[in-house]
């Protein structure tokens, strides 16, 4: 017998060996324990927000766009968590806006919005359409859909630690350049 003959028969017997009915052994889960010195850890009892970390969550401002598809026409309102605003046949309400850390990459920002939308013939019955997180940087995440109105979220106005000096020591530098 040829080598390559040999070879063309030997691959065939692993090929065919491979289709037998038995299912494959699955390997046994392996059991750890957890180390005494990290069972011992307590988690914080505050979230970074109460813990002085970021703007708190009141002071916080998310601008959401609002499209009306119909006509064509898009706004923006600026809500803060615990708010919400009617426009159109629409009721948008802020939960809560997160935007990541300059340090952190990749960068995004996202609220948790829930959209309400008025039933047709009433004035004032709603039903929510929509309670989740929209990201700014990835919409398809998450979207709202309504056959009229288009929600997104545009930006989350809220300053980290290091942050607040960051503008004033800039422009102040600006002023000093110009001025010699």
């Amino acid at each position: 017998m040829s080598l390559g003959r040999a070879l063309v028969l030997g691959c065939a017997l692993a090929v065919l060996g491979a289709c037998s009915d038995d299912p494959p052994e699955t390997p046994a889960a392996v059991e750890t324990e957890i180390p005494e010195e990290l069972q011992q850890v307590e988690m914080p009892e505050q979230p970074a927000a109460e813990a002085g970390i970021g703007t708190p969550m009141e002071d916080r401002v998310a601008t959401i766009g609002i499209l009306n598809k119909r006509n064509n026409l898009s706004q923006d309102i600026e809500l803060t968590p615990g708010q919400q605003r009617r426009v159109g046949d629409i009721i948008v309400r802020l939960q809560a806006c997160e935007r990541t850390a300059p340090w952190e990459m990749p960068e995004e920002t996202g609220a948790f919005v829930q959209v309400l939308a008025r039933q047709r013939g009433s004035e004032d019955q709603f039903r929510r359409i929509f309670s989740g997180w929209l990201f700014k940087n990835s919409p398809s995440l998450n979207v709202v859909e309504h056959p009229i109105y288009d929600v997104w979220v545009k930006d989350c106005a809220m300053s980290f630690p290091g942050e607040e000096g960051d503008g004033e020591a800039g422009a102040d530098a600006d002023e000093t350049a110009a001025s010699e």
